[in-house]
């Protein structure tokens, strides 16, 4: 394999593109290590088996030291945005911080991914910061390869999801002067094959290359393009004045994003950071940029098939070791709604119970509220509840379950459900089953919803008092009946120990 077994520390693992970036550099055979202030922010990561894994944090010189030993080339992939106005003092201490531990260990690179724009003009805060750190890296007289991209384009990304907020939500795009800002966006698929692809190219080494897509678009063609691809009818409505302070309080009432990493955003799409340079398409003959309109179609293709490997929001998540009783949370256009529950039975046990669900069975809870909502859906010429299951306990990737369809299976791990019933958007309804500590399981029960304009945003905030008693019900009832399961096994066992 091209990696030939070679170990790369990654920064930033439990962010957008350091989460997606690990199996990409596993698949290439290279051997991985991750720097996280916390680990236990990677479980439930499927590769979290397949890596090392080192707790440090870039503003503590101390605690690099033992993440650097027989590294060679390090990516970093950490900002402090969401810090407040002390960010860019926060990158640079960080950035040296970094790379002075990898040079004393004797590393000899960092791929850094900054931001696109030109540096000799009138950048903003957030742009010049990203600059600056890349500056910052190679004080130590190391190697740096510096990617300097504009707006990322893909399932979960921030600036997508901004995107996708405001035109899911506002039939008319009331845009300030900076929505007019030419610029050169570019996916996250195409950003992953650079970052990968600079570790075996030598040439690369030392550079900095500016990376884009194959077109130029403003922010308003970008909404539009959005609208377009998604059967959305919006217009555009130019104001003279709409200032990033009054613009960023807007995308924090309309979308998830927090007005503290909002304002520095949207301050920096004043600046036109388009492509000044063709240095990607000589050193990276291989990679093809994409369009705009083909990055957003394979991000919703993602978002509509549920898989989303990582969200802008996964750097600021919380711990799985803790079990929230229910966390309600906007991300990449999907509406959430999680609840999790220690359960004192291991997860095959769990998972069994999980797997009979619906049919004959039931729901466990409340039964009668999901034959009235089976009603209801065959009243709108939906398929209701009569489909049942294929087979009472087992179920199988392409079953059709009651008004679901099962769309992954994954035993003692993962059962997603996909809603077949009629609805203004795209419902799932997934369980995931972790070992927990003391030999039971951290059962997470998390119902989806990707709404399609103003009607299903009104729809699922509409629902969401119901879901207390139904969605609250059922994993505790899907707990009891595991946990009295697995005390009846373990009765048996005694019994049978007994008598032999």
């Amino acid at each position: 394999m091209e990696g030939s077994g070679s170990l790369v520390l990654v920064t930033g693992a439990t962010g957008y593109i350091g989460g997606r970036l690990v199996p990409r550099l596993l698949a290439s055979g290279y051997r991985v290590r991750c720097l996280v202030r916390d680990p236990s922010r990677l479980e439930g990561r499927r590769w979290r088996d397949q890596v090392e894994i080192v707790a440090g944090d870039v503003l503590d010189s101390t605690s690099l030291d033992s993440a650097m030993e027989g590294v060679d080339t390090a990516f970093y992939l950490v900002h402090s945005m969401g810090a407040g106005h002390s960010f860019h003092e926060r990158d640079l201490v960080g950035a040296r911080n970094f790379s002075r531990a990898l040079h004393a260990a004797g590393g000899r690179r960092i791929i850094y991914l900054g931001g696109l724009g030109n540096s000799e003009g009138e950048l903003s805060a957030h742009l010049r910061s990203r600059q600056a750190t890349g500056d910052a890296l190679r004080e130590s007289g190391i190697s740096v390869t510096e990617f300097r991209a504009a707006v990322i384009v893909g399932s979960g990304s921030l600036s997508f999801e901004i995107i996708r907020y405001l035109t899911e939500r506002v039939p008319l795009l009331i845009c300030p002067r900076w929505v007019f800002s030419r610029i050169q966006p570019i996916s996250t698929r195409n950003v992953l094959e650079y970052l990968v692809a600079a570790l075996r190219t030598p040439a690369s080494a030392g550079e900095v290359i500016e990376i884009g897509g194959s077109d130029v678009v403003t922010y308003a063609e970008m909404m539009l393009g959005y609208a377009r691809a998604r059967g959305l009818r919006r217009r555009v409505f130019p104001v003279p004045v709409l200032t990033p302070r009054l613009s960023s309080g807007w995308v924090h009432l309309v979308t998830p994003i927090p007005k503290a990493i909002a304002q520095p955003l949207i301050e920096g799409l004043r600046n036109e950071v388009i492509l000044h340079s063709d240095g990607a398409r000589t050193l990276f003959p291989d990679v093809v940029p994409m369009d705009y309109a083909a990055s957003v179609a394979l991000a919703l293709e993602r978002v509509d098939a549920g898989r989303v490997e990582t969200k802008w929001s996964d750097a600021a998540g919380t711990s799985t070791d803790e079990a929230v009783p229910v966390q309600l949370s906007s991300r990449e256009g999907l509406e959430l709604e999680v609840r999790q529950q220690v359960v004192n039975a291991p997860p095959s046990a769990v998972f069994a119970v999980v797997s009979a669900l619906g049919g004959d069975t039931g729901w466990y809870v409340m039964n009668w509220a999901w034959g009235l909502r089976g009603w209801m859906d065959r009243l709108m010429g939906g398929v209701g509840l009569r489909r049942g299951r294929r087979h009472p306990t087992e179920l199988r990737a392409g079953d059709a379950l009651d008004f679901w369809r099962v769309e992954r299976v994954e035993t003692d791990r993962l059962v997603r459900l996909r809603a077949e019933m009629k609805v203004p958007g795209r419902a799932w309804l997934e369980f995931t089953m972790v070992p927990h500590e003391d030999g039971g399981t951290f059962l997470t029960q998390t119902a989806l919803f990707a709404p399609r304009g103003l009607a299903g945003h009104l729809y699922w905030h509409s629902i969401a008092p119901v879901h207390e008693h139904v969605f609250g019900g059922l994993i505790r009832a899907i707990a009891s009946r595991a946990e009295a399961a697995q005390a009846l096994s373990a009765g048996d066992g005694l019994v049978r120990a007994a008598t032999t």
